[in-house]
């Protein structure tokens, strides 16, 4: 509430002058003995990639994030601007391109004007944390866009174009006692990442042959997918020796932790005017679908599959149950296997295929594939082959049951009054009274079954009929 205004009040204040990466080291070190939660939001990381970045922050290194799409890279960088102060001072001076440090200013306008004026009348101004974070994303970016580049208005005003004051900074130097984050490095232009080795080594922005010496202080963060960081040319090898660190993130090891960050992620509201009620299977089934498309031949692994892969579905999935709930004024919706016939328009298009392995498969055709596996591995997991069997069996009869993403629930349980005994045993996998659930566990036993190729299946505008 009372921060200092001036440069003399600052030194009032007892106020010390620190490096980006020590500042980030005393905050982190004192989140450490708190024993805080470092990176809130974060799930599955806990005892591979953030030991690995805490490491790296308390040896003050630069950072290269190396991990497949959808492994919360730019995230976790994000996040990094809570090590930082609150707020720190920087001198206020008109014309300065960077937030200068009020006891050592970097640029020469800002050590000018400390020269040539009192400390009672140097003006101080405050910048946040989350103002000291910016990023880039690698194709397209220039060298003028984050190194800098000649000012041709200056020049029409008399600079010099050796002078300081004729240079437009790029985005790295205005980020002087920040972080800075360039993401998907090896698209980068030669030339910049020879200016970012430079800055990395030296800390020095040399502009159209023009050497400007600055002792610039940051943090710097690189992002990038391992395949194209590992291929050779993509980077420069001087670059790749100056990275400090590189902090390898993955995949979720377990499926229960990729249900967790996709219903984190998705934060769907269940509630509302028409609520739903998702099973667990139906929520295993989601992120399993993900889990085979990652395993899949038919997938570019080099490429991955993104958590936003599941995140999408779960949303398709839950805005199909909410519709039939509206429709047909069932409440709660309850999503079934016939809902997720339109992933198709959250999926498409998140998937790069494999081209040797897709083997003139079309896109749809690799989903329709990944999702009947999908079904059948949580299937499986929930239905003992003495079960299946014995459900199974009443196919044998001739029986013939049709599903839909629009049936009534209440259909469901008229047409399934001839065999009760059986399909209670089958109810184990969610046992329910409600009829909407039950309708949901309905359909993933016919669907199970049909991916063990123990009953058929013909499908026509939404309508399933399943039988022997």
């Amino acid at each position: 509430m009372n921060r200092p205004t001036n440069l003399a009040e600052l030194r009032e204040s007892g106020w010390k002058s620190k490096t980006v990466k020590r500042e980030i080291y005393d905050n982190l070190m004192h989140a450490l003995q708190d024993s805080d939660e470092l990176f809130p939001g974060i799930i599955g990381y806990d005892s591979t990639v953030i030991p690995d970045i805490v490491m790296a922050l308390l040896s003050e290194h630069d950072m290269l994030f190396l991990g497949e799409k959808g492994q919360a890279k730019s995230r976790i960088m994000r996040l990094l601007v809570r090590f930082l102060d609150p707020e720190i001072p920087y001198l206020d001076v008109p014309d300065s391109p960077v937030h200068d440090d009020p006891y050592q200013p970097i640029t020469s306008t800002g050590r000018t004007f400390l020269e040539n004026t009192p400390d009672h009348e140097v003006p101080i101004g405050w910048w946040s944390r989350e103002d000291r974070y910016a990023e880039r994303l690698a194709p397209g970016t220039k060298f003028a866009d984050v190194i800098g580049e000649i000012d041709p208005a200056k020049l029409a005003h008399g600079e010099s174009m050796s002078a300081e004051s004729a240079l437009h900074f790029g985005l790295i130097p205005r980020m002087h006692r920040g972080i800075f984050a360039m993401n998907e490095l090896p698209e980068l232009d030669e030339l910049v990442q020879v200016g970012l080795f430079n800055i990395l080594e030296e800390r020095d922005v040399q502009i159209r042959g023009y050497p400007i010496r600055f002792d610039l202080d940051m943090l710097i963060l690189f992002s990038s997918n391992p395949s194209t960081f590992n291929r050779s040319g993509k980077v420069i090898p001087q670059l790749k020796d100056r990275i400090g660190s590189v902090i390898h993130t993955h995949y979720p090891h377990e499926r229960s932790l990729g249900i967790e960050i996709m219903e984190q992620e998705a934060a769907v509201d269940l509630e509302g005017d028409v609520p739903v009620v998702v099973p667990y299977f139906m929520r295993e089934i989601i992120e399993q679908v993900t889990v085979a498309a990652r395993s899949s031949k038919y997938v570019d692994h080099d490429s991955g599959v993104s958590a936003r892969f599941s995140i999408a579905n779960y949303r398709t999935m839950v805005a199909s149950a909410r519709r039939r709930g509206a429709v047909l004024n069932e409440k709660p919706a309850v999503p079934r296997i016939s809902d997720l016939g339109h992933l198709y328009s959250s999926s498409l298009g998140k998937l790069e295929l494999d081209m040797m392995g897709a083997n003139q498969m079309s896109e749809r055709q690799v989903l329709d594939s990944i999702i009947a596996q999908a079904i059948q591995d949580v299937f499986q997991e929930y239905i003992v082959e003495h079960g299946l069997a014995e459900i199974s069996e009443i196919f044998s009869q001739g029986i013939k049951i049709e599903v839909g993403d629009m049936l009534p629930s209440s259909q469901y349980a008229d047409r399934l009054k001839r065999v009760p005994p059986i399909w209670d045993k089958a109810f184990e996998v969610n046992a329910s009274g409600d009829e909407a659930i039950r309708a949901a566990c309905i359909e993933f036993v016919l669907a199970g079954l049909y991916a063990n190729s123990k009953i058929s299946r013909s499908q026509d505008h939404g309508r399933i009929v399943y039988e022997t």
